[in-house]
This record gives structure tokens, C-alpha cells and sequence, in this order.
């Protein structure tokens, strides 16, 4: 791939949970982890209807510069939309030093 298709802007979030030492109140939370270039290719969007109102369910395939910290635990922000990462990051065929390849998803239960 060259670095040209890497041309969309994508946010990786991380979920983290952090304790205010004043109250000892827990506070969870998606926080920004890394903005990278991507290439994002919508597979599918699918709409199905489920307890009488019409939902709509997106899935993508993404693939960015390689880094050792992306794990199926977090999800990425495009365009405003939230797509979580499903399964795990899937390394390139040649050195799998190169890139990564996400499998994502977009909708109500994704969120």
C-alpha cells in the first residue's frame, strides 16, 4: 500500500477508568489515544428492524500504519461516526511490521 491511500483522518479511543483521590468517585470514559492515517473502505451497511424501530448497521474495513498498542478493546472515531474494532488487529502478509488491518463496525450496538 502506498502512503497515499492513507488518507483519512481517524481518532483511536481507548476506555479508561480513573478514581478523583478527593471523592474516590470511579469515572469511566473513552479518551483519545492517537489520531493516525487511515484507509477506510465501507464493506456493508445493513438495516434490520428489532423491537419495532429501524436500525442500521455499518462494517468497514480499516487499515493503518502498524502499531503494537492497537488491540480489539478499543475503537476509532471517522467522520464523527464511532466504529468499535471487532476481532483482532490483523497484520500485513509481507513482514506484518507494515500495517494493520481493522475490521470495524458502526451502529446501535457498537456505540
Amino acid at each position: 500500500m502506498r502512503a497515499g491511500k492513507l488518507r483519512h483522518r481517524v481518532t483511536l479511543q481507548r476506555f479508561v477508568k480513573t478514581q478523583d483521590p478527593t471523592t474516590g468517585l470511579i469515572s469511566e470514559e473513552w479518551v483519545d489515544d492517537a489520531p493516525v492515517w487511515a484507509s477506510v473502505e465501507p464493506l456493508s451497511g445493513r438495516d434490520f428492524i428489532a423491537a419495532r424501530a429501524q436500525q442500521s448497521e455499518i462494517s468497514a474495513r480499516v487499515v493503518i500504519r502498524y502499531r503494537a498498542d492497537v488491540d480489539s478493546t478499543m475503537r476509532l472515531v471517522h467522520r464523527g461516526r464511532i466504529y468499535s474494532i471487532e476481532g483482532p488487529p490483523l497484520p500485513d502478509a509481507k513482514s506484518g511490521l507494515e500495517y494493520l488491518t481493522l475490521m470495524v463496525a458502526a451502529g446501535v450496538e457498537h456505540a
